[in-house]
């Protein structure tokens, strides 16, 4: 979804229009290279009962069918001069002079832009000559995703889908609320009484996940949430009914691509030190814009047990480092203008100051690798580091449950971005 949303973002940036295509009965068009065999289908009639059916074509259902599907797609577009991306294998691009043509494909869903019309109408009658295609126009819903098109940018969002969510768990009705989570709860594994259907819980947590896409303010407690997957309790079940009271509150909520033609990247990096009551591991968050849009999020549980707070910012500050580094990379393949290092901003000085610092003591021998990485990176002149006060800190959303206050406060910002932090 990363590469999606950058896709859509450099469109939007570039003024460049964006179709969408249907492939009709996608995984029925792969070729079969090995033995696969199948009971005869009710209703057929043979000469006798034994018999067994070899397939050459692939059916859905099969393990194998997604990968042919894939293959047969990719040998396709290969004879047409597309290439796929090294960094993601779902997009296709061919770069001919100033004609540049990108394709995302999701299965049988397909993104289509361009800088030239012509070429993209080409393109629809080779694969509708190849595999019969539905033209779905102009780009409007994608993967559970709605496009709405404005003057200034594009709108991503999840609208039908959070009032239908809203509507299967009986919610509707209730009061909304201004945060996702309540911060004067402290959830903790085998707290409270065990719930009688735990697949309830985990189809409702799943679907918010799925909301994560376009909702970057769930990140943080959706990532808490699937925590108690294994064995969810009353206090966790409360809590993502507060997640959907949350939704509530406003359902059309999503992302913006603005049109500006500001491709400055520029990122923000936090952490929140011993947070799980029960491992007391480190929760990491970190947000990615393109110029005010952004394109790449997380919020994640740290692998291993912090044991200070700047090893903790120093580990958020690595992964949001290793996702520029690939983000690069996927900007260059998009024509994205580099436009000089990439604006790393971390609330610890701490963490800023061992990244610049050439000799290694004692407090930092344990997180050396996570040093050497970083540091080589700013060297290189990939990133720049800079501070940034606590309050102004937009992934400390994704790193705890905030008041209502501070929640609103940062989503505001989030929305008026329009120039990098002084």
């Amino acid at each position: 979804m990363t590469t999606v949303r950058a896709l859509i973002a450099t469109a939007a940036k570039k003024q460049w229009d964006i179709y969408q295509l249907d492939v009709n009965n996608a995984f029925l068009h792969g070729d079969l290279h090995e033995e696969v065999y199948m009971d005869v289908p009710p209703g057929l009639v043979t000469p006798h009962t034994d018999v067994v059916c070899r397939l050459n074509k692939s059916l859905y259902g099969l393990k194998q069918a997604s990968r042919q599907w894939y293959e047969k797609l990719t040998a396709a577009l290969h004879t047409r001069g597309y290439v796929h991306s090294l960094h993601d294998y779902s997009l296709f691009y061919r770069k001919r002079g100033t004609s540049t043509v990108f394709l995302g494909v999701y299965v049988d869903d397909i993104l289509l832009t361009s800088t030239d019309i012509a070429k993209i109408n080409e393109l629809k009658r080779f694969l509708d000559n190849q595999f019969k295609i539905k033209d779905l126009g102009r780009l409007h819903y994608f993967l559970g995703l709605e496009i709405l098109y404005k003057d200034d940018g594009i709108l991503i969002s999840q609208r039908k889908f959070v009032l239908d969510l809203l509507k299967e768990f009986k919610c509707d009705h209730m009061t909304p609320l201004s945060s996702p989570l309540d911060p004067n709860v402290k959830l903790k594994s085998h707290e409270g009484k065990a719930i009688t259907d735990p697949t309830y819980y985990r189809k409702l947590v799943g679907k918010l996940n799925f909301l994560t896409n376009t909702r970057l303010d769930l990140a943080y407690g959706v990532q808490l949430l699937s925590q108690y997957m294994q064995d969810p309790r009353e206090p966790h079940l409360h809590a993502a009914f507060h997640m959907l009271r949350y939704l509530k509150k406003d359902p059309t909520l999503g992302v913006f691509m603005s049109s500006s033609a500001n491709f400055r990247v520029q990122a923000y990096c936090d952490s929140d030190w011993a947070a799980c009551p029960d491992s007391r591991r480190s929760v990491s968050g970190y947000i990615v814009l393109l110029g005010d849009s952004p394109v790449s999020w997380k919020s994640k549980k740290q692998e291993t047990i912090s044991l200070s707070s700047a090893e903790a910012e120093y580990r958020s500050l690595r992964k949001v480092v290793g996702e520029l580094t690939w983000l690069q990379r996927l900007f260059e393949e998009l024509n994205v203008p580099q436009t000089g290092p990439f604006s790393v901003y971390c609330d610890s000085q701490a963490a800023i100051h061992i990244a610049r610092n050439p000799v290694f003591h004692e407090r930092t021998k344990h997180i050396e690798v996570d040093c050497h990485f970083v540091r080589t990176k700013l060297q290189e002149g990939l990133i720049t580091l800079h501070h940034i006060d606590t309050h102004a800190q937009l992934a400390d959303i994704l790193t705890k449950a905030l008041t209502g206050i501070k929640h609103s406060a940062l989503l505001d910002k989030l929305v008026s971005l329009t120039s990098p932090p002084t």
